[in-house]
């Protein structure tokens, strides 16, 4: 990782505490970033190349473009920002991946999700499925309630216990 790519990091992390991001992911090719924010400590998670820590990552080859501008950022944290917009006075349930893989809300990609904000699910519906190792799994429901946030992202990779949707019981 060269200087002006620390840089560019250092703004993102800067720009994610300003506007209250607690968490951010991106993975590319040649790189892999995870940021976490506990209370005023501002921890960075990982930061490396497939895994690696930055120290020991390889320079980036000509052929891939440098870290992405500030600006290619912008709308991942928006994204993230709202997932922080449900009440904490609440007590909400958590539905949680109970395997390492990748999250998908609908049967397929020109399918209607499983589940909507505001549905109302009973215990064993289908939420979503996590595929790990090419078999799907269908991931459903432990409490009836409504579905009152979607936590994962369509296509992204989702660790074990990770939240996946946060449901208001009934």
């Amino acid at each position: 990782m060269d200087r002006e790519q620390l840089q560019e990091l250092r703004e993102l992390v800067e720009f994610l505490k300003s506007n209250g991001v607690g968490e951010f992911d991106m993975e590319r090719p040649d790189l892999k970033v995870r940021i976490k924010f506990a209370g005023e400590l501002k921890e960075m998670a990982s930061v490396g190349v497939g895994g690696a820590p930055a120290v020991c990552a390889p320079p980036t080859p000509a052929h891939v473009p440098p870290f992405p501008p500030l600006a290619a950022h912008a709308a991942a944290p928006t994204v993230m920002a709202s997932a922080a917009a449900v009440e904490p006075k609440e007590t909400l349930h958590e539905v949680k991946s109970p395997i390492v893989g990748t999250f998908y809300d609908a049967p397929s990609p020109d399918a209607d999700p499983f589940v909507k904000m505001g549905d109302v699910v009973e215990v064993g519906q289908v939420l979503c499925i996590v595929e790990a190792m090419k078999l799907m799994n269908e991931i459903e429901a432990d409490v009836a309630g409504e579905i009152v946030q979607r936590i994962a992202i369509g296509g992204q990779p989702v660790e074990y216990g990770q939240p996946l949707f946060a449901i208001r019981p009934r």
